[in-house]
């Protein structure tokens, strides 16, 4: 068990990153973590077949190359030569093959399997239907690895970057080693953590890459409070910020400039809404109520100073080839939108006689309780409706939302995985694990289904909007806004690059000598 530490003042040490990293990591094992604070560690403890560079390109990796067979269905992947593992082993094409075997094995539970489920017999494996061994990969030789697939994934190249296809070591398959003992393959390896302190990692000198990696050691600070990382930025405790509190974006612009980065995140910021209980089973009107008394546009302004926008949508803009779609009420003045949420709150049973009371759940974050109690003031005021806000700590929150027994509004989000709108639609589907609404819509699934099917991607597209429509229509979410990055980055940092999935591996990044 790691051990419990105060958090201590991390002054700049040459050769040292400091990053915050919002929360702690629920696990730093590649096939089970699901946050975006672990993910960030994940990248720079292990590689997949292929990376993300800098500037959000696709690039190789551990695989030197690969090519399609010609009908699409075959992915043949050439790995490097001499790759080790962190504690020196030899790593090779079938140590690849049993982590992509243990991501969809029911017995991991991990929370990406699904975004693997074209490989040939990943249905089956993913429902117990069928072992783990039948899974279509295959090491053909110590460097060469075959992916087989059921239906087309064109994307399974980029797919292949995300930390839930590296591999795994043999020594650490069997569950969670101590904190600090797990080997992996990436750029640096994990030597201390200290949980509320920090997670230490150190240059890993058997990275097949390594002498083009410049910072020696790298350190993931837990921020939750955004203020409090904010002072410790400010105090030189920190280089990099996980993001900045909205309250404090006119200060900091004017006060540290262009140390405030700001560009677009394939993101989405939505209220879930439980539909497997009441008062949200069975009862669209009252769900579509809730959605228009929502003032998107005032969120987007006045509690995010300009640093989102408003989505009417699941699907951020930006996405390759997809066109997100909007309710037919989005266009409507302010006005209109008001009185159909109130017309639709009457028919979904409720009035001034009979208010609706409701909880809104969210983790702990200064930013969420502003956009929570905001929120709840527009129920209140368009509507008549009640509200209780429920604030729970972030492992406790994510327990709830899964289980689905006590929540009914809560916060949720989708960053996305790769540049696909897939991603996004695939986690509403009725039995995805991360579906934490319940929602469960048979023509939804028949159209994600029939666009995972479609080897046109015309065809693809099409069935994926018609699905975004139908979803929309339903309201088993509120769409509020689509993030963007925001990071607070020393000037001693060098090589950091904006990119749409905000990904940024420390082995890119340089630090400027005193």
């Amino acid at each position: 068990m790691a051990s419990l530490l105060v958090s201590t003042p991390l002054r700049a040490e040459p050769g040292v990153l400091r990053i915050g990293n919002g929360n702690e990591p629920e696990s730093l094992d590649p096939q089970k973590a699901t946050g975006v604070s672990a993910g960030n560690i994940l990248r720079d403890l292990y590689e997949g077949l292929t990376g993300i560079g800098p500037s959000g390109e696709l690039l190789p990796a551990a695989a030197e190359s690969w090519r399609w067979q010609a009908d699409g269905r075959e992915l043949r992947l050439q790995l490097r030569d001499g790759l080790r593992w962190s504690n020196g082993d030899v790593l090779s094409a079938e140590d690849f093959a049993a982590g992509l075997r243990r991501l969809l094995d029911p017995a991991t539970a991990s929370g990406y399997a699904s975004l693997f489920a074209a490989i040939a017999n990943g249905d089956a494996v993913i429902a117990g239907r069928r072992p783990a061994s039948a899974l279509g990969v295959q090491a053909d030789d110590a460097r060469t690895l075959r992916i087989r697939l059921d239906r087309p994934l064109p994307n399974l190249p980029a797919l292949l970057a995300h930390p839930a296809a590296a591999p795994v070591h043999p020594a650490d398959r069997a569950g969670d080693p101590a904190p600090g003992a797990r080997i992996g393959n990436g750029a640096y390896r994990l030597v201390e953590w200290r949980l509320q302190s920090h997670i230490r990692l150190q240059r890993n000198r058997y990275y097949w890459n390594d002498r083009q990696t410049s910072i020696g050691e790298v350190r993931y600070l837990p921020t939750e409070d955004l203020h409090s990382e904010l002072k410790r930025y400010r105090a030189d405790e920190l280089d990099v910020t996980t993001s900045v509190p909205a309250t404090q974006v006119p200060w900091i612009r004017r006060t540290l400039g262009a140390e405030l980065r700001v560009a677009p995140y394939l993101g989405s910021y939505f209220y879930g809404l439980n539909l497997t209980r009441p008062p949200f089973a069975g009862n669209r009107p009252l769900r579509q109520a809730l959605s228009l008394a929502i003032d998107r546009l005032l969120i987007a302004r006045k509690v995010l100073h300009d640093l989102a926008m408003p989505a009417w949508s699941l699907v951020p803009p930006g996405i390759h080839d997809y066109t997100p779609q909007l309710p037919g009420w989005a266009q409507w003045p302010r006005a209109q939108r008001e009185a159909e949420a109130r017309r639709l709150y009457a028919e979904a049973g409720y009035s001034a006689a009979k208010p609706l009371q409701v909880q809104i759940r969210y983790n702990t974050s200064d930013d969420h309780k502003r956009i929570a109690v905001v929120i709840a003031a527009m129920w209140k005021q368009v509507l008549g409706a009640e509200v209780t806000l429920v604030n729970e700590e972030w492992k406790v929150f994510l327990q709830h939302r899964r289980a689905r027994r006590e929540t009914e509004a809560f916060r949720n989000t989708w960053i996305a995985d790769s540049d696909d709108a897939f991603g996004f639609a695939e986690i509403l589907e009725s039995h995805h694990p991360r579906n934490d609404s319940g929602y469960a819509d048979a023509a939804y699934d028949e159209l994600l289904q029939a666009a995972a099917q479609a080897d046109d991607p015309a065809v693809r597209r099409s069935r994926l909007e018609a699905a975004e429509r139908q979803m929309l229509d339903d309201a088993p979410i509120l769409p509020i806004y689509f993030y963007a990055s925001k990071h607070l980055v020393k000037p001693r940092v060098e090589g950091w690059r904006d990119n749409s999935l905000d990904w940024h591996a420390s082995k890119d990044l340089r630090l400027r000598a005193p």
